[in-house]
């Protein structure tokens, strides 16, 4: 009866639908379908939303590295843990210009700047809103991750022409305290609203690998699902265990469970970009092409996340090549 009522969802998702509300048990119920008939389902629900052979990519630069007050645990840049990560200050404005250009030259649609802050201070979002008009300026859409915002700067971030903002939920609500300690699973969705207030896209997804169980994931993909709308982005992380951060051990999570969360992505969010984010290094091309099968329609591109590898571009483009797909 699981399948019967997550099919009845799959077909009420259509363009000219509303979008259904989702349960942790519907979720869980698409992860436990055989792999096959989840990839068929995903697969549906990808093509009636979009073009099946187009995968958007999006180049992502660290604009202020290191030194964050926060103490994700998976995270290299927390000034708590003893890593290989120096801190940086903001970069000036021109070598983020630079650095844009080269992604759009190499064939990147949106340029997404990252700093690693608890939230900005004015004086340096002021920097960033700088960026921002450059970059829009070279007619590239634009994306910021800047950590929690205040009253304000998300209508600041608008004005200076900002498409997207990214703002992971990054785990459940229930697990999200064995993560992060130092702000709370609703100071999240507080900046999440105010983005939303501001007409701004919401690009928002998770991290995966954590330890968290299957419910966790389907419960993290349920509060995106669920939001008052869904982000218009999701990246989908698989954790890179770092060394010198408390997750440095943790297993590799099992690919085909990857798989099943782009899928479940896909299905409960169809018309939401879902990304292959962090973790892309180290998977197989099979295992890519298996994801993108599975709804995954867009990628982050280039040599370098925020401060974790990724596929070199000579990679992908054979990539693309060898599977027939199209860049957008």
């Amino acid at each position: 009866m699981q399948q019967v009522s997550t099919l009845a969802k799959v077909a009420s998702a259509a363009p000219s639908a509303s979008l259904p509300h989702w349960g942790i048990e519907e979720v869980m119920g698409l992860y436990e379908m055989p792999l096959m008939d989840l990839l068929w389902q995903a697969q549906g629900v990808h093509r009636a939303n979009f073009d099946a052979n187009a995968v958007q990519r999006s180049s992502l630069l660290s604009v202020k590295t290191g030194g964050c007050s926060e103490d994700c645990s998976y995270c290299s840049q927390s000034a708590r843990y003893d890593t290989d990560t120096e801190r940086e200050r903001l970069m000036p404005l021109d070598e983020v210009i630079a650095a844009a250009k080269v992604a759009k030259d190499k064939g990147a649609s949106r340029f997404c700047m990252g700093a690693a802050w608890k939230g900005p201070k004015d004086s340096d979002l002021d920097r960033v809103l700088d960026m921002v008009r450059e970059v829009k300026a070279l007619g590239m859409q634009t994306c910021v991750t800047l950590g929690m915002l205040k009253d304000g700067q998300a209508e600041k971030l608008k004005d200076a022409g900002l498409d997207y903002y990214n703002h992971n939920l990054d785990t459940d609500k229930d697990f999200y305290g064995q993560v992060i300690k130092t702000h709370t699973h609703d100071d999240r969705l507080d900046t999440l609203d105010q983005v939303r207030g501001a007409g701004i896209n919401v690009c928002s997804g998770g991290i995966i690998g954590m330890g968290e169980s299957r419910k966790n994931r389907a419960a993290l993909i349920v509060q995106l699902a669920n939001l008052p709308q869904p982000p218009e982005s999701v990246p989908i992380n698989n954790l890179v265990p770092i060394p010198g951060t408390p997750m440095a051990e943790n297993p590799r999570l099992d690919p085909f469970e990857f798989v099943r969360t782009i899928a479940a992505a896909r299905i409960t969010m169809p018309r939401s970009w879902v990304r292959l984010s962090a973790g892309r290094q180290e998977m197989s091309d099979e295992l890519q092409a298996m994801c993108f099968l599975a709804g995954a329609n867009s990628i982050f591109y280039g040599e370098r996340l925020l401060t974790t590898g990724n596929p070199d571009v000579e990679r992908d483009e054979a990539l693309f090549a060898r599977l027939g797909l199209k860049a957008i």
